[in-house]
């Protein structure tokens, strides 16, 4: 495959090339693991490029994580599910975390790492709490919605459901190679993924109208 190349000439463009190789090399690495020459290296830049960029390691770290968050964040914007009925708005943002998950990978395997390191680094980006807000403001209001006209139920919160769908879009594949092994099942198989989206929309849905 081959890699990026840094267009120095278009800063954007070079800012958003380091950001895509230092997220590959610090998910499969880790922070100490990943070294500035090799990202360097991958992009055909210069360590001292990067560092005009981003200043340290460290921060090219804390961009990378705000990238990563951000992109689901947008996602989940970009569904426009205020104009549909409250339990197909449910079932659609359920539906779009476990794609998005399976496309990107690396964020998973950098939340993982964050949370090896029991969030020593994400604990100095302030901006991802106001990042996220959005996403439980997302699913209140879809909430509300459907309480008003009792088609949910009301002892239910955003953040609960933000949880429950998170928990089963980050295990397909947080958890693949153990469960894989344990159980003879890819969970990455093509063939599986509609029955394993639907499963999600499913529960999101058969828990929130439980009477």
């Amino acid at each position: 495959m081959t890699e990026p190349v840094v267009r120095t000439r278009d800063p954007e463009r070079t800012r958003s090339d380091l950001l895509e190789v230092a997220t590959a090399a610090f998910a499969e690495s880790g922070y100490s693991g990943t070294r500035v020459d090799d990202i360097a290296e991958r992009t055909r830049t210069t360590k001292r490029m990067i560092y005009y960029y981003f200043g340290s390691k460290e921060e090219l770290y804390l961009a990378v994580l705000e990238r990563a968050y951000r992109g689901i964040r947008e996602a989940e914007q970009g569904l426009h599910v205020g104009e549909l009925e409250p339990v197909e708005a449910l079932r659609r943002i359920a539906e779009l975390t476990y794609d998005h998950h399976l496309a990107h990978s690396d964020f998973i395997r950098l939340v993982s790492i964050e949370n090896i390191h029991r969030g020593e680094f994400i604990q100095r980006l302030a901006s991802l709490r106001t990042l996220n807000r959005p996403a439980l403001g997302l699913l209140e209001g879809i909430l509300e919605r459907g309480r008003a006209d009792r088609a949910l139920r009301a002892d239910v919160d955003a953040l609960d459901v933000h949880l429950l769908i998170s928990s089963y879009c980050f295990f397909q594949v947080s958890n693949q190679y153990t469960f894989g092994y344990l159980f003879n099942r890819d969970l990455l198989a093509v063939d599986q993924r509609d029955h394993l989206r639907s499963m999600i929309g499913d529960v999101v849905v058969a828990w929130l109208t439980q009477r």
